[in-house]
């Protein structure tokens, strides 16, 4: 997903409707600046929010993950362009998380280690008492 293109046409959508960056944020109860960054590109619109942001735009959520109108002809080749980019960023978060939880685990265990050596306690033991 090409988040400048996103924003651009949501730029584009929301003048088209006549409306100000303010008129949509207040719209959707969130601020003109969490509107601004996604016309930006910036950022992209919350999935909670994004069903009521397309009814205001008058488009359709795969118009807007595309950044641009979709033609009938090619509206079955978009969707699945745009389920493949969403599935690929939800693996690369997952995998984000993974590496995070892994790194959280070595440095508990590190810390661990070193509370039993500072104690004088058998590392094993420590560890033991720790987790039962």
């Amino acid at each position: 997903m090409n988040q400048i293109k996103i924003g651009k046409f949501i730029a584009s959508c929301r003048k088209e409707q006549g409306m100000t960056q303010a008129n949509l944020a207040e719209k959707l109860g969130i601020t003109d600046r969490a509107v601004s960054k996604w016309e930006n590109g910036k950022s992209m619109p919350d999935s909670g929010i994004m069903l009521e942001l397309c009814e205001l735009l008058e488009i359709n959520v795969n118009e807007l993950l595309s950044g641009e109108k979709i033609d009938m002809n090619n509206y079955e080749e978009k969707t699945e362009e745009n389920l493949r980019q969403v599935l690929n960023r939800v693996e690369k978060i997952l995998n984000e998380n993974r590496v995070l939880k892994l790194a959280i685990t070595i440095l508990l265990i590190i810390i661990a280690m070193f509370v039993a050596f500072e104690f004088g306690e058998d590392i094993g033991r420590f560890i033991y008492t720790i987790f039962h």
